[in-house]
């Protein structure tokens, strides 16, 4: 199974906001609705000033918690990116709970994310925030591809930026955006290691099993009442005989 990524570059983001419109255009957003979203980092100190555009969109983890506390199926996992049914969201927020990432919004009662341009990968087009990106700082293909272009770019950055690094390799199983980082994470507002929040490793793991616990419960004091009403009425029964 193929598994597809996105690059973003951020030495080569202009924050020109082309993305975010073509986005919205392209899938046909609803008002205030946006999958993506651009923040200006500026840090060190004056006259050593250095400034990002900081993308805020789903990064599509490999281990989604998303998809974990999703209770109707309406978020799951296509060839490396985080789709959604939206038909089938019930609005219940339990994955703009989770996300370490703070991205999805409930949005007119349903999920808003991104859902990925896959549609348009598989008939052989780009993304349209990718067709869009004036500077190159935008790619899409398969992650085997993306990690080794933007592991070529860091090594172009160190001298400019000793900091520069690949994000997204290992985080959350590996994502499906891979990010080129002129300085560390925590400097850029993206968590170094992100974790998976405990309620998601609930309703993934302990949910199910409390509930499973909790239907035998059931079931056993079922049979035990079968059983001890049995009895009642056995013993009634000979009482019965013996009076005769």
């Amino acid at each position: 199974m193929t598994r597809l990524a996105m690059l973003i570059d951020l030495s080569r983001c202009l924050g020109c906001q082309a993305c975010v419109i073509a986005c919205k255009a392209g899938r046909e957003l609803a008002p205030g609705e946006r999958w993506v979203e651009i923040r200006e980092v500026v840090w060190g100190r004056y006259p050593e000033l250095h400034g990002a555009f900081v993308p805020h969109r789903c990064f599509h983890c490999a281990e989604a918690a998303c998809v974990q506390v999703c209770p109707t199926g309406a978020l799951y996992k296509r060839d490396g990116f985080t789709l959604v049914d939206f038909d089938r969201c019930s609005g219940c927020g339990y994955c703009v709970e989770v996300c370490p990432y703070k991205v999805p919004r409930l949005v007119d009662g349903r999920v808003s994310k991104c859902a990925s341009c896959l549609d348009l990968v598989q008939r052989g087009e780009e993304p349209w925030c990718v067709r869009t990106c004036p500077a190159g700082a935008l790619q899409c293909g398969t992650r085997e591809e993306i990690l080794a272009e933007a592991r070529a770019r860091v090594a172009a950055l160190k001298d400019r930026y000793p900091e520069a690094q690949v994000y997204g390799e290992t985080q959350m199983g590996g994502l499906g955006v891979i990010i080129v980082l002129p300085a560390s994470p925590e400097t850029l507002g993206l968590p170094a290691q992100p974790q998976i929040p405990p309620l998601a490793i609930w309703k993934g793991g302990v949910q199910p099993l409390s509930l499973g616990a909790l239907a035998l419960s059931v079931l056993t004091s079922g049979i035990a009442f079968f059983i001890a009403r049995r009895r009642h009425l056995e013993e009634k029964q000979n009482s019965q005989n013996h009076g005769e």
